[in-house]
């Protein structure tokens, strides 16, 4: 597949990691994608994909692209083939200042491009998207869409202060701790949490802290679970294999094998890294 990546200027740097331009044929059929403190969004620019998020039994099908707000749980993602696309990874608080809509409305409830900009806007920077030239002109498309839809979030600011320290920590900050510091209530952290980054700040220390484990670990050789929880904080082993089952969906056990087979059959490839094969 091909993968064009870019991090975007002032003033998207604070609220963005990269814009990305995909194309090609997926690596499977079917991924799934472990929850992780990142927001995303897809512009669609091929055949409609599918999407299987939260609890929900069925999979939804995306025409146009999708955005979803920091997910609590694995969610199913399935490329037609081929694929081409452009999106954009946020940084957990990013995704908010271009919703129409609170951010906890999407997570785990991916919406429409349709849905969160209306069908004209849709299609127009559809449009515009598949007029460029290359990789990087629609790229620039892209930034500059995001530009000019940025608006001012309440509580943004604190928002990004708080969950940058939580990210520093891996999670493991406690939360009591921040709210002290920002001379705030946990409920009044709470509400602007789940409007900005779609959770609560201590579900998403849990996700960085997850996350962060997770990343951390060389599936090529041999794993000591019991040493992997007790150095992520865990109170027991079981405690982290439930959280474990509900980050991945898959057991410690069968996480490993999936992540050593994309290894074995697509070495390099450019979707490495975080999706796993669901089929």
């Amino acid at each position: 597949m091909k993968y064009v990546a870019r991090a975007p200027g002032p003033p998207l740097d604070g609220l963005i990691d990269d814009l990305y331009y995909l194309e090609g044929v997926p690596p499977y059929s079917r991924l799934l994608l472990p929850a992780a403190p990142a927001p995303l969004l897809i512009v669609n620019l091929g055949a409609p994909f599918l999407i299987r998020a939260g609890t929900a039994d069925d999979a939804a099908g995306h025409a146009d692209g999708c955005a979803v707000a920091t997910p609590t749980r694995a969610w199913e993602f399935s490329y037609p083939t081929p694929t081409r696309s452009v999106g954009v990874h946020f940084k957990p608080w990013g995704l908010a200042p271009f919703l129409p809509m609170p951010a906890a409305e999407l997570c785990d409830r991916p919406a429409t491009v349709e849905q969160i900009w209306g069908r004209p806007a849709a299609a127009a920077l559809r449009h515009r998207l598949t007029s460029a030239d290359a990789p990087d002109d629609m790229l620039t498309v892209l930034q500059e869409e995001l530009v000019r839809r940025l608006r001012v979030i309440d509580g943004l600011d604190l928002v990004r202060e708080l969950s940058s320290a939580v990210a520093a920590s891996g999670g493991t900050v406690p939360i009591s701790d921040i709210g002290v510091a920002a001379r705030a209530s946990s409920t009044y952290l709470a509400k602007r949490f789940k409007a900005v980054v779609g959770v609560t700040p201590k579900r998403l220390a849990r996700s960085y802290r997850f996350s962060f484990t997770v990343l951390a670990l060389d599936v090529t050789a041999p794993i000591d679970w019991r040493d992997v929880a007790a150095g992520a904080g865990y109170f027991d082993q079981a405690h982290f294999v439930r959280e474990f089952r509900e980050f991945t969906g898959l057991t410690p056990t069968r996480y490993v094998e999936v992540r050593r087979r994309f290894l074995r059959d697509h070495p390099g490839h450019a979707l490495e890294g975080w999706p796993l094969p669901a089929d």
